[in-house]
Order: C-alpha cells, then sequence, then structure tokens
C-alpha cells in the first residue's frame, strides 16, 4: 500500500496570509509543513533554497510540493539530493525574478526538466508573470500545464481561498482521491 505523502506548502514572497489557499490548507490537511523563511521581505536563494531543503529533508515518507510564486522559483532551484525525494509539485503562478528587482537573486530560473511529476498553474492576467513566460517555464521543466483565465495573481486578491480546483490538482499529484482523510490511493 502507497504511504500518504505530507505535502509541503512553500509560499512566496511576502508569505502567504491569512484567508490565502496555501494558509487554508495548512490549517486543513493533516499531513502538511508549512516552509517558513527568516526573511520574507528581502529573499535570497540561498537561504531559501536551503530551508526548503531542509524541511524535505526532516520528513520521513513522500513529499508533495503545493508552491506559490516566488516559492516556484525556490522548488525549482533545489538541489539533486532534494528533488529526489519530491513525488510531485503544484506550482502556481510562478513567479519572474528577472522582472522584479527584489526577486533578481533567483535569476537566472532554471530551465531543465524537473525529475517528478509537476503541475505549473498560471493565470491569463497575472501582474507578477506573464502566462506565456509560465507556460515556457511548464515545457522547459516537463510540467502539465493549466491557464486560467482573469484568476489574476491564483490568490487572496484574485479570490482565491480555499480554492478547490488547486486542492484537486494537488490531490491528483498526491494520488488521492479525497482530503487527505485516510482513503487509499487510487488502485490500492
Amino acid at each position: 500500500m502507497a504511504e500518504i505523502p505530507t505535502v509541503v506548502i512553500v509560499p512566496g514572497w511576502r508569505d502567504s496570509g491569512p484567508g490565502h489557499w496555501q494558509t487554508l490548507w495548512t490549517e486543513q490537511l493533516p499531513r502538511v509543513r508549512r516552509v517558513v523563511q527568516d526573511n520574507w521581505v528581502s529573499p535570497l536563494r540561498r537561504a531559501w533554497v536551503e530551508r526548503l531543503g531542509e524541511t524535505i529533508a526532516d520528513i520521513e515518507g513522500p513529499v508533495v510540493l503545493a508552491a506559490h510564486s516566488l516559492g516556484c522559483i525556490t522548488t525549482v532551484h533545489l538541489p539533486h539530493e532534494a528533488a529526489a525525494r519530491i513525488q510531485g509539485a503544484l506550482l502556481v503562478a510562478p513567479a519572474d525574478p528577472e522582472r522584479r528587482g527584489v526577486l533578481a537573486d533567483f535569476a537566472p530560473v532554471p530551465y531543465q526538466a524537473l525529475p517528478y511529476r509537476s503541475i505549473v498553474v498560471a493565470s491569463s492576467n497575472d501582474p507578477f508573470c506573464p502566462a506565456r513566460l509560465a507556460g515556457a517555464y511548464a515545457r522547459a521543466w516537463g510540467s502539465e500545464f493549466v491557464r486560467l483565465q482573469n484568476a489574476g495573481h491564483v490568490n487572496v486578491d484574485s479570490g482565491h481561498g480555499d480554492w478547490p480546483l488547486g486542492l484537486a490538482l494537488l490531490q491528483s499529484l498526491a494520488g488521492l482521491t479525497s482530503r487527505w482523510t485516510g482513503e487509499q490511493p487510487a488502485g490500492h
């Protein structure tokens, strides 16, 4: 029987506050860990990647990531040892560090296939990353691509609180049929 994975929530720049789907999932899902960075305002790639790697290393069993914005870019910068532990990653509204001065330390973004299944979710009107760039990321990373219409940055400001579609995508990466209620992965 396959083990139910631990979900690692990987917030982006300035963290994900109250009402954000990442915060709600952290509160609702029983097997979840949230990455907490030392500096949410002036992010440094090395520190953020190390903290994510440490979080993954502390977990026994399979890991599925739910990353948002700069959290997506942090995820794709992981070294091989940490990436090898990942079963899947939901990469939502990836950031464009080459466009935003405060995020510049995360450039250039790696353009190579990820060693795990991944889904990139992007919006047609994300103010922080054009859908065409998110699509280029998805192609380079070997990710499935989900393009949402007029979903902004897929956060509280764009009306994405609990975000059931995102949870369904996460469950598909984890191989689960329900909200981590103890049901076994499909086919087992």
